[in-house]
This record gives structure tokens, C-alpha cells and sequence, in this order.
């Protein structure tokens, strides 16, 4: 199964999208708290649309707990300071796609700890980073793309 992770997302617009993105892939989504903005957030439903309900959402307190109720989750890590790009990496069948939030991406630290599961999407490097609902659907269309779309029409 595909897994997207959001570690501590800011925008509710992008959580949307990206809770859409889970709903036509058949991904699940798992949100990692704090989070800066109420789950019943009007723009959170509305990005999202009627797709709430055909999608699979997991809520944690924070990253430690994410850990434990998934301890086998093979993750690779989304950040801009990567040096491996996304499209290098062969992804496994049961994959956890783990994003940091808008502003700040994901700790330095969680990102040293694992830098060998670290990718990134190319960009040019004047600029900082893609929306992150743009990244998700680029990583989750290349995962896809590896298991020839698997259950998808």
C-alpha cells in the first residue's frame, strides 16, 4: 500500500489536495501533529471536496508515535537538501512518502538520521521548493508509475 506521510502541515488547502490525491490513488493518509489548522477547517473540506470519505486518514501526536504504531513502515524522506533524486529509488510495495510542512520542510535532523531514504524532486537551485501538494502527487505518480499503475484504470 502507498502512504503519504505530513509531518506537521500548515495549510489546509494542500492538506486537501493532497487528501485528494490519496482518494483517487488509493493511498492512505497519515498526518503527524502539530498541525496549524483545525481538522474541520472549512478550506481543509472544501480542498478535498466530497473525498473524505474514500480515503483512509490516520492522526499522530507526533513523530515518536507515528514510529510505533508503524514499526515496520519503510519511509523515504522528501527535502529539498537530498542529494538522491525521487526517480533514482526503486520504492517498495508497502511505502510510507513522508513530506515536512510548508514553511520549514522536514527537521534536519530526521533527515540526517535517515539520509541514505533521503530524496528530492529536481529543481532549480535559485529556488527553495514546490508546493507541497505539487510534491506529493509528483512522488505518488512515481510510485505508481514503478508498479505499472497498479489497480488504477
Amino acid at each position: 500500500m502507498l502512504n503519504i506521510v505530513l509531518y506537521s502541515p500548515e495549510i489546509p488547502q494542500n492538506t486537501g489536495n493532497i487528501s485528494r490525491t490519496c482518494a483517487v490513488t488509493g493511498a492512505a493518509l497519515h498526518i503527524i501533529k502539530p498541525i496549524g489548522f483545525e481538522i474541520s477547517d472549512r478550506t481543509l473540506k472544501r480542498a478535498g471536496l466530497d473525498y473524505w470519505d474514500k480515503l483512509d486518514v490516520f492522526y499522530y501526536e507526533n513523530y515518536g508515535d507515528f514510529l510505533s504504531k508503524n514499526p515496520d513502515a519503510e519511509t523515504y524522506f522528501f527535502s529539498s537538501k537530498a542529494k538522491k533524486s525521487y526517480a533514482e529509488v526503486t520504492y517498495p510495495e508497502n511505502v510510507y512518502l513522508v513530506f515536512g510542512c510548508e514553511t520549514r520542510g522536514l527537521p534536519t535532523e530526521l533527515v540526517e538520521a535517515n539520509i541514505d531514504r533521503a530524496v528530492r524532486i529536481p529543481m532549480r537551485p535559485t529556488l527553495r521548493c514546490l508546493n507541497l501538494s505539487n510534491a506529493v502527487a509528483i512522488a505518488v505518480y512515481e510510485v505508481l508509475r514503478q508498479s505499472d499503475f497498479k489497480g488504477l484504470g
